[in-house]
């Protein structure tokens, strides 16, 4: 990826200026290559590197996610487990107020809170994807991503960049050597020798070959806020007949988590656990029997897990990218992510020869506060649990550190719902996302706080049973137009036969539930199917 982007956007050499990229790959270091899901930028990447979406579906067996759905992470007041989606749209707003400060005084009559801003559930529970046959490439109706096989992915890119010039050398690195200023003068390689760089980035994945080892550069263990040290993973197939769900899902178990992943022609999945609360024998056994007969002769790999960042990811001229640079774990599948806006960010500072200090420091302050983004979003899914069943689930409620800029945060939400200003550095997770979160563990249902948003706004329960029912006839219109998930991919990969797009089960969705507001004088709303062309101002009300 970072050859590619860094070709893309540098490699003109036309009156002899651009870039020269060399990519070195190791032909005898496997990859991690567990990282099949992606977050909303994915599309515009791909888009903007020229890669058609139709040779990207082929090619990698992606499928579209349009959301991450929590399970068991949290229970309701009832102590029965609470499964949420943490969808790619943000609420809208109510005459300049949030949606949420609505939502919490009046309720959803029956709905979650996505459902009232986003067709993602629905769609999810119909096994739908987002948009209809015969769209466009990239269409969007709805923020969308996608699960891919990473191997796959890897080799398309690696492909893509050598048809556009850069150059691909398989060998081994066997030290780095260095200039008088400390800056890398050149890798030498086991074959070819000793080979010149001026601007080196260290892909080298855990061990930092470069930015660590040869460089010396300070790694900075998250270790206190996040317990989760190790991930074992396998693939298994999808079950006969089953739907093909545009979701990912993560289900919490004893000492961590699993991650289910379904492409096209497999599932990848997954447990992320403490070693401190599992061995891996105890957390390979928990994990069978967590898969059932899906789980049979399946062998888990283990993957040890370096959770934090190297404290500068620029040093001298090198930049460290990935899981050199950094990593947190894949709850929120940000791995991929880091990559993109690791280079997108280089790009956006590239120097000249001398390196300057002044853009080296620029580019590192950003880095950092990407990573604090990333760490404190997942942070709050364990501060905020309330499991009381595994004694995992307690230590990461009671014993992990919360980071200081989240405590404070948290504290402040308490009393209000998560706002704008709140965050100093919003990337991935705006505010919105948060509050998505905080209601989809019914956090304020369960005693985190004594919120008093809204008593001093005008809330009007009109205008929320008008947003309820124009909302709930968008999303039934929505899912009617949007095709069968595994259909729509088999449209995308040039396996459906024209006549089978008209088939009513390539398109129909299930009917939709009339919606009750609770704390309003109002009837139920009836939900009216809105004509099925879709005007500006619907396709912005998510």
């Amino acid at each position: 990826m970072s050859a590619l982007l860094l070709s893309n956007y540098l490699q003109n050499r036309e009156e002899g200026r651009g870039v020269k990229i060399a990519l070195i790959e190791s032909p005898n270091i496997p990859t991690v290559g567990v990282g099949e899901a992606t977050v909303p930028g994915m599309p515009r990447t791909l888009r903007g590197a020229g890669i058609s979406e139709r040779e990207f579906m082929k090619t990698c067996n992606a499928s579209f996610k349009l959301g991450v759905m929590f399970d068991r992470w949290n229970n309701d007041a009832a102590g029965n487990p609470i499964a949420y989606v943490n969808p790619f749209n943000p609420p809208p707003s109510i005459g300049g107020i949030d949606m949420a400060a609505y939502y919490l005084k009046y309720g959803g009559g029956g709905l979650d809170f996505v459902q009232l801003m986003s067709p993602a559930v629905d769609l999810g529970r119909s096994a739908k994807g987002p948009r209809p046959l015969k769209a466009q490439e990239y269409a969007k109706g709805i923020g969308f991503a996608y699960h891919l096989d990473a191997g796959l992915f890897a080799g398309m890119l690696r492909d893509t960049c050598i048809k556009r010039g850069v150059e691909h050398i398989l060998d081994d690195m066997q030290d780095v050597e260095l200039d008088e200023r400390g800056y890398v003068a050149a890798l030498n390689l086991k074959e070819r020798g000793r080979h010149e760089v001026e601007l080196v980035i260290d892909c080298t994945g855990f061990r930092g070959l470069i930015i660590n080892q040869a460089l010396g550069t300070e790694f900075e263990s998250y270790s206190k806020y996040l317990a989760n040290d190790r991930a074992m993973a396998v693939q298994v197939a999808h079950p006969k007949g089953g739907k093909l769900e545009p979701m990912t899902r993560s289900t919490a178990l004893g000492a961590g988590w699993t991650w289910r992943v379904p492409l096209f022609n497999r599932i990848g999945t997954g447990y992320v656990f403490s070693s401190a609360h599992r061995t891996d024998e105890e957390a390979r056994k928990e994990f069978l029997e967590w898969l059932g007969p899906l789980g049979e002769g399946a062998e888990p790999r283990v993957i040890p897990m370096r959770i934090g960042r190297s404290k500068q990811a620029w040093v001298k001229n090198c930049v460290a990218v990935g899981l050199s640079g950094g990593f947190i774990e894949p709850l929120e599948s940000t791995a991929i992510h880091m990559i993109d806006m690791a280079i997108r960010w280089l790009i956006t500072y590239f120097p000249d020869t001398s390196f300057p200090e002044p853009v080296r420091d620029r580019y590192n302050k950003i880095t950092a506060k990407s990573y604090a983004e990333v760490r404190d979003f997942i942070c709050l899914h364990y501060a905020l649990n309330n499991r009381t069943d595994s004694q995992y689930w307690i230590d990461a409620r009671e014993e992990l550190e919360v980071p200081d800029s989240l405590a404070e945060n948290l504290e402040v939400w308490r009393y209000n719902l998560p706002g704008h200003y709140d965050l100093d550095f919003q990337v991935l997770f705006s505010t919105s996302t948060y509050q998505t979160v905080l209601l989809g563990k019914q956090v304020y249902e369960n005693g985190f706080g004594a919120p008093s948003f809204g008593a001093g706004l005008q809330l009007n329960p009109d205008r929320w049973q008008e947003h309820v029912a124009k909302t709930r006839s968008y999303v039934k219109s929505f899912v009617s137009r949007s095709a069968d998930h595994r259909t729509l991919l088999k449209e995308l990969r040039g396996e459906l036969q024209p006549q089978q797009a008209n088939q009513p089960w390539a398109l129909t969705g299930g009917a939709m539930p009339t919606v009750a507001v609770p704390g309003t004088k109002q009837p139920p709303v009836k939900v009216k199917l809105q004509p099925a062309a879709q005007s500006d101002d619907q396709a912005n009300l998510l």
